[in-house]
């Protein structure tokens, strides 16, 4: 039982390491550069994601493990678990999958390779601006969604080390 307990402490702590992640972009990074002219609002989240982009480690180990450590807690809660704890576990999981992890490959994504691909520089004011209509009202649209569906996420796996 301990290897279910620990994998669901460890599920819950990147789980809501990610929705932090994605809070503070929700509330402090992408308002404090919208204030930014387009130039330097787009120049500003190339140089974020490509910290990101770079394989940042610590990165890296949160968001993958949470893809990682959150399906095996379902796989142990199916021998560990009694049906309201197992249950509790696999909606946490498929809320998660589904909606954190899902509009990041199909939105957020695509969007940030789209604006890693501009080069600043050689574009014109009005270049400038339709890059960045077309990439910042549907990437903080997506971000509000994942923030709320990873914060929603945690609550779930939260009640659930409560149960244990």
């Amino acid at each position: 039982m301990w290897v279910m307990q620990a994998a669901s402490v460890l599920s819950t702590l990147l789980c809501s390491l990610v929705a932090g992640f994605l809070f503070s972009f929700a509330v402090v990074v992408m308002p404090g550069i919208k204030i930014l002219d387009v130039r330097a609002f787009i120049r500003s989240f190339q140089v974020m994601d490509g910290v990101i982009q770079n394989n940042q480690l610590a990165f890296v180990l949160v968001w993958i493990g949470s893809i990682v450590f959150l399906p095996a807690a379902v796989l142990l809660g199916f021998w560990y678990l009694n049906g309201v704890g197992w249950s509790l576990l696999l909606i946490a999981t498929l809320v998660y999958l589904l909606g954190v992890q899902l509009p990041t490959i199909l939105i957020n994504l695509p969007l940030n390779k789209q604006l890693q691909s501009q080069n600043v520089a050689s574009l014109d004011e009005q270049s400038l601006k339709e890059v960045r209509d077309n990439f910042e009202q549907r990437w903080n649209l997506s971000n509000l969604f994942r923030t709320g569906v990873a914060c929603l996420t945690s609550v779930l796996l939260m009640i659930l080390l409560f149960i244990l």
